[in-house]
């Protein structure tokens, strides 16, 4: 609704420098907000549960912001791969914009276990912890693109419906009652992060909340690509499913696999 957040002229001490006007973006300053709310739950949470030092904390946080990106950006690429990889000068035209939360997901995710290898941290114990941090991140993270425009849904004249106006919004078409799937997206993650706060409370085993976090948002994201209007992230399987819902799938299959099996080895340990 409000892609630009505010904007100021530069000194002129400093215009060799920097653009004569700088912007600053709604999308980025949120992100940046949950980026540090989430950062200092991570630091306190792993501190207080684990012993994990703060400077372990901010580098393994420097490695997911990287590998996020990295992810984010390759998997959005292949959503288009014929006008990315034909003409590789597409892929930095406008290396802000363009991301597919799954691809920052399984990259940043993948990093993170190696460096809790390395460094000799819990895996399990250290992702539950990720989990209700990624939450938070991506909670700040819809609001941004719910103010960009981005993400956006199929039209729809109902009671819940928004219009965007604005002619820097991504959304299309622009003056037409839409789908906020952003908002809808925020406030399932918001719900989740409540559920997944009570399961850690009560966690029967390690590694729960962030499997529990895996199915529970596969689920939620596979119904909200039902109301999406960006088409261009693709499809497949005769039009059926869009790419984000079979990651979701097999995601979900994968996830619960792995509760079933920490769940039934908890089981046999307190059998013994």
């Amino acid at each position: 609704m409000h892609p630009v957040l505010f904007q100021f002229s530069t000194p002129e001490f400093l215009q060799k420098f920097f653009p004569d006007q700088i912007t600053i973006y709604s999308y980025g300053a949120l992100i940046a907000l949950g980026t540090v709310l989430g950062a200092i739950y991570t630091g306190i949470q792993a501190k207080r549960e684990l012993g994990v030092a703060y400077h372990i904390t901010n580098n393994m946080l420097l490695l997911i912001l990287i590998t996020a990106f990295v992810g984010g950006k390759l998997f959005f690429y292949f959503e288009n791969p014929a006008y990315y990889f034909g003409d590789p000068a597409n892929m930095i035209k406008d290396p802000g914009n363009g991301f597919v939360f799954y691809g920052s997901l399984i990259f940043s995710v993948t990093s993170i276990i190696i460096f809790f290898k390395i460094n000799k941290i819990p895996i399990l114990k250290m992702l539950d912890i990720i989990a209700i941090t990624t939450c938070i991140v991506h909670f700040f993270g819809r609001l941004g693109c719910f103010n960009a425009g981005c993400c956006y849904g199929h039209v729809h004249d109902g009671i819940f419906s928004v219009v965007f106006t604005d002619p820097l919004c991504q959304a299309k078409p622009l003056n037409t009652p839409l789908h906020p799937t952003q908002l809808y997206s925020a406030i399932m993650i918001l719900a989740i992060l409540v559920i997944l706060v009570i399961i850690k409370n009560k966690k029967a085993f390690d590694g729960q909340v962030f499997l529990s976090y895996i199915m529970l948002y596969s689920i939620g994201r596979g119904i909200i690509e039902i109301f999406r209007g960006d088409l261009v992230r693709g499809f497949i399987i005769d039009g059926y499913l869009s790419h984000s819902q079979f990651i979701a799938i097999v995601l979900w299959a994968v996830a619960f696999y792995f509760y079933l099996k920490l769940s039934n080895r908890k089981s046999t340990t307190k059998i013994r």
